[in-house]
């Protein structure tokens, strides 16, 4: 059905780009086959509506005419559909060279190469490459988890999803119905924010607890998507960055750097460990539980419950 529907936007373009004149409905259904194969007038005048719906969606100019005998006829002038000339300097080449490399691990790879052979193709200098003005840069952004594309195209289109989703404090996965609005890396990590339905709510989701398969599902929205989505705030918050309290752990010599960076006094214990100072706020003890064996909690003693908890459940798992 989307490959028929996409042949027929297709035909319906190039029968309004093509023609010098406004073609009436009739003639746009003897030119186009799906339209001929409609069973009534009624059931080809609702096709055609929505057709014509989606091309000016997608962003094409459709004008409407009437001639002298009073009948209306559909034209796309290609002046009103031609794009302005593209032009850039060398700095913003390079942007988009960057842009373009920090996929080049990824899904999109091939996609951004391809955006930059047409922006060549359209203007930009052969003899410039947007990846040597910068080459001592090299932006990566990796993506491990089989669920960022179809999260990705979900967030693109606007569909509601499904997936099993596993809480660090969980044994076992349970199902999420997600409408998923928008997708970022922080600390090496992709997350999800969006709107969980079972829970009616704005929740945050870390895609390498995403066990399974991401299944879309065919209907709408239910709830308005903001116009700023804080999918790092949100997380920082979880992870003890706006932290107002401290907490006292012992770590391992050697292990454990994302802690020192942070931490207000480190002091040698000897032994191969150390005892650190670090903020505390909602969410430490998840990110305790990934340094496993290296981390002990000294104190508070919620917090050091907190992550035995955690460690049980991932061991019952």
């Amino acid at each position: 059905m989307a490959i028929a529907k996409a042949e027929r936007l297709m035909n319906l373009a190039l029968c309004l780009l093509g023609t010098r004149r406004p073609l009436s409905k009739r003639e746009l259904r003897e030119s186009i086959e799906a339209y001929l194969e409609a069973g009534s007038d009624d059931s080809f005048n609702r096709m055609f509506e929505r057709d014509k719906d989606d091309l000016r969606e997608l962003g094409l100019v459709i004008e409407t005419v009437e001639n002298l005998d009073g009948e209306v006829g559909y034209l796309a002038r290609r002046d009103s559909n031609r794009l302005p000339p593209v032009t850039l300097d060398a700095e913003e080449a390079a942007a988009l060279g960057l842009a373009a490399k920090v996929w080049q691990q990824a899904r999109l790879a091939g996609a951004a190469s391809g955006a930059l052979q047409k922006l060549r193709a359209a203007g930009l200098p052969e003899d410039f490459d947007p990846y040597e003005a910068h080459g001592a840069l090299e932006p990566r952004i990796p993506v491990h988890e089989t669920a960022f594309e179809p999260l990705m195209l979900a967030c693109r289109d606007r569909r509601p999803v499904v997936f099993d989703y596993r809480k660090a404090t969980a044994a076992r996965p349970e199902p999420r119905h997600v409408e998923p609005w928008a997708l970022e890396c922080w600390r090496g990590h992709w997350y999800l924010a969006g709107w969980d339905r079972d829970r009616g709510a704005e929740r945050v989701f870390r895609l390498s607890r995403i066990t399974g398969k991401v299944r879309s599902r065919a209907t709408r929205f239910t709830a308005p998507v903001p116009d700023v989505v804080t999918v790092r705030e949100t997380v920082a918050s979880w992870a003890g960055e706006t932290a107002d309290r401290t907490a006292l752990i012992r770590l391992r010599s050697g292990a454990g750097y994302p802690l020192r960076a942070k931490a207000a006094s480190v002091r040698e214990l000897g032994d191969g460990w150390d005892e650190l100072e670090i903020p505390y706020g909602h969410g430490l003890d998840a990110w305790l539980v990934e340094f496993g064996p290296d981390v002990v909690v000294l104190e508070p003693a919620e917090l050091r419950a907190d992550v035995v908890d955690r460690l049980r459940a991932v061991a019952k798992g």
